[in-house]
């Protein structure tokens, strides 16, 4: 039996492909560690509610009716089930992640109500179709929890709420407010039903640098966003619920640290979420964001609307045929050529590997099956090109070249200047992301100053945004890296129809000598040079073939 702390090493992937599964854990490993080892238990009374863990953000739940039985919803066939009562061992028989089981408690022990096991019993043996967000476990014991009336209160039909949308992820959230409402469960302690039978042996303390530098690697979209919400919303919770309890001081502070983590990821993810929604492919994380620009959003969304820059960005890289199109190689229609993300989905073929392990249990594999049924499984998102009848479509049988970006970090260009330029290239990599096309940057400063970045993928724009916080601050040298521009369209069969752009405020010169030698290359390749002034108000020179001033 996995404990939490190996679950998640298990499902971890170092390709980054599965970590919205980070994401919806959240708090709940360390919560493990600290209720096993640092908190008292608590035996369940008539009428708790009782959950436990199933597999990373899935929970199961039931009543306590006494005697050792729990009246819980068991899954018996695909996507039917039948209510049952079952013993603690047979309850947590589906668990991948340990046997321990939560019971509902108030600051003095377990809490309960006879009503709430009597009416629970009085379902034993109804079957019915189970489905993840009606019919669940979780609205079962709910349904349960209200059969204890309170004057003036809704219905529990009244508090579900209209329309649930068909992403919408059951928790255990609903529950518990129903129960601290009802029973006044404003704790969830662990029931040490195996003591003095073999237990397990206590969790691993756990390592809450690596999981906050791991949450800080997040890969963000509005999907991970919103667990991560939840998650902080979740450890509020749990530091309220614990305030009054004598734990040590170092539980309390690396709570908060847990807290400010989360807390801080979500609050960039909502200043930046319009900027991220340019790059759809990519996959920026906090650690990318969090030294980002505050005006990169609006620079860049600015920049994306400028129809003068996509007048540029499609005179940029000259017409090229695509050899590959006129292969008509038969190719299964489902094929794509890149995967950039995950999603929930019906599509087994593409399924993350921690879904199958439900299938390794006979009686979890329901679960399985259920979110099959519900096209609500975590698959991987691919995309590239689409396919018709088994062939490659010709419908594009031109592509426009990639393009060779220089840009100027001298100190004439700090400020201002600078943060449109780096607005500029990142607003031209989503345009040419979109159009498959490849990108080379050139940093340049003073005279031998040079870094470069090549990127032919949407996945590689967070590095753009990384790299372009580089940069020199001293004096301009145009000639090193023009050199090295047309140095790569002559050298790099990737790039021999690339053009120039060169991202500056005008502020230098070129030798005669280098200019004869510029332009001569230039026609020898084919090559343009297109000038972007960032500042200043040039508007020619004797290199570039086309100058525009933002």
């Amino acid at each position: 039996m996995l404990s939490p702390f190996d679950a998640i090493r298990a499902a971890w992937n170092p390709m980054g492909l599965a970590t919205n599964v980070l994401a919806s854990i959240g708090i709940k490993p360390f919560r493990y560690f600290i209720d096993s080892v640092l908190r008292d238990k608590a035996t369940p009374v008539p009428g708790s509610v009782l959950y436990c863990d199933l597999w990373m953000a899935v929970e199961h739940s039931g009543i306590y009716v006494g005697d050792g039985a729990i009246v819980n919803i068991v899954v018996d066939g695909v996507a039917e089930s039948t209510v049952e009562r079952s013993g603690p061992a047979s309850f947590t028989s589906k668990s991948l992640v340990g046997r321990k089981i939560y019971v509902s408690c108030d600051a003095h022990g377990a809490v309960g109500h006879r009503d709430v096991a009597d009416g629970a019993a009085t379902h034993v043996g109804e079957r019915a179709f189970y489905g993840l967000v009606f019919k669940n476990c979780h609205q079962f014991s709910t349904k349960c929890v209200h059969y204890v009336a309170r004057a003036g209160e809704p219905a529990l039909a009244d508090l579900l709420p209209a329309g649930v949308p068909d992403t919408w992820e059951p928790t255990l959230g609903m529950l518990k407010t129903a129960a601290r409402r009802r029973l006044g469960a404003t704790k969830w302690r662990l029931w040490d039903w195996e003591a003095g039978a073999g237990d397990e042996a206590p969790p691993p303390a756990p390592d809450w640098q690596a999981h906050r530098d791991a949450l800080c690697r997040q890969p963000l979209d509005a999907g991970s966003a919103a667990q991560l919400r939840d998650q902080l919303a979740e450890t509020l919770a749990y530091e309220a619920e614990i305030a009054d309890e004598r734990l040590p001081e170092a539980i309390g502070r690396e709570l908060a640290s847990l807290r400010t983590t989360l807390a801080d990821i979500v609050r960039k993810y909502d200043e930046v979420k319009d900027f991220l929604a340019l790059f759809p492919g990519a996959r920026f994380s906090y650690a990318d964001l969090r030294h980002a620009d505050d005006d990169y959003a609006a620079l860049a969304h600015t920049l994306q609307d400028n129809t003068r820059i996509r007048d540029l960005v499609r005179r940029l890289g000259r017409d090229v045929v695509d050899e590959t199109s006129r292969l008509r190689t038969r190719i299964p229609q489902a094929s794509r050529n890149e995967t950039y993300g995950t999603h929930r989905s019906g599509d087994v073929m593409r399924i993350l590997p921690g879904e199958l392990l439900n299938l390794k249990d006979e009686t979890l594999d329901v679960l399985f099956y259920a979110r099959l049924l519900e096209n609500n499984l975590l698959s991987y998102a691919l995309r590239g090109r689409e396919f018709v009848d088994g062939e490659m479509a010709a419908a594009s049988r031109q592509r426009t070249g990639p393009v060779v970006a220089c840009l100027d970090t001298s100190a004439s260009m700090q400020g201002e200047p600078l943060r449109k330029a780096r607005a500029l290239l990142l607003a031209i990599a989503a345009i040419l992301d979109k159009e498959g096309r490849a990108l080379h940057v050139l940093l340049f400063g003073a005279g031998g100053e040079l870094r470069e970045l090549s990127l032919a993928g949407p996945g590689e724009v967070p590095a753009l945004l990384r790299f372009l916080r580089g940069g020199f601050g001293g004096g301009t040298d145009f000639e090193t890296p023009l050199r090295r521009a047309l140095d790569l369209v002559a050298a790099e069969e990737t790039y021999r129809k690339a053009d120039v752009l060169m991202v500056s405020d005008g502020d230098c010169s070129l030798s005669p000598a280098f200019l004869d030698t510029l332009c001569a290359r230039k026609r020898a390749l084919g090559c343009t040079i297109h000038s972007v002034l960032c500042a200043g108000s040039r508007v020619e020179d004797a290199f570039s073939d086309e100058v525009l001033v933002l």
